[in-house]
């Protein structure tokens, strides 16, 4: 059973990084919902199976609440956008859309799409536009630990979902982050 697992994993990690590769243009800058220009060792994504970090506030009317069915909208990753949902989590905070270069080394990795306040360093104060931050956030290899500059900032309901990927992979659980404009109701 344990050669099985280490099968499946393995033919989910390629199928991944095949996904991926697709996204390797050599002219490519802009790397908004996660297509970038990197070594496979920073493709490692680990939005499912994450954890809520500390101190995050639940939200206190979501337009979607936990257990609403929706449709992604958008596409953080292969096989998202279109893809049936559950909202499992629904938090207000400040959510964030951040550059930065990983510490593992590669390419900067552009107006990447969702970090939250409670996944920086020192986040006692909301961020603004054009400050620099230290991520916290492990949702790629090479991210915890580097300096960024934030692009974006919403204050508003951020959400977790598990969803059946479009693309036949495996159920996703717990993937951090989606804002309410990336979600529709079924």
């Amino acid at each position: 059973m344990k050669k099985l697992t280490m099968l499946i994993l393995g033919v989910s990690s390629l199928t991944l990084l095949g996904a991926c590769a697709s996204a390797n243009e050599p002219d490519s800058t802009d790397h908004s919902e996660h297509n970038m220009t990197t070594t496979s060792s920073s493709m490692d994504m680990h939005h499912h199976s994450g954890e809520v970090p500390e101190g995050m506030k639940e939200a206190s009317n979501p337009k979607y609440p936990v257990g609403t069915a929706v449709t992604l909208k958008e596409g953080h990753m292969p096989g998202m956008e279109n893809a049936k949902a559950t909202v499992v989590g629904a938090y207000d905070t400040t959510i964030y859309a951040v550059t930065y270069t990983p510490t593992t080394g590669g390419d900067e990795v552009k107006n990447h799409k969702w970090v939250v306040q409670e996944e920086l360093e020192n986040p006692e104060e909301p961020f603004t536009k054009g400050d620099t931050v230290v991520l916290e956030a492990n949702h790629m290899a090479g991210m915890q630990g580097a300096t960024a500059t934030i692009d974006q900032a919403i204050e508003g309901t951020v959400y977790v979902v598990d969803y059946e990927p479009t693309d036949g992979g495996e159920t996703v659980t717990n993937h951090m982050w989606m804002t309410e404009d990336e979600l529709t109701a079924e």
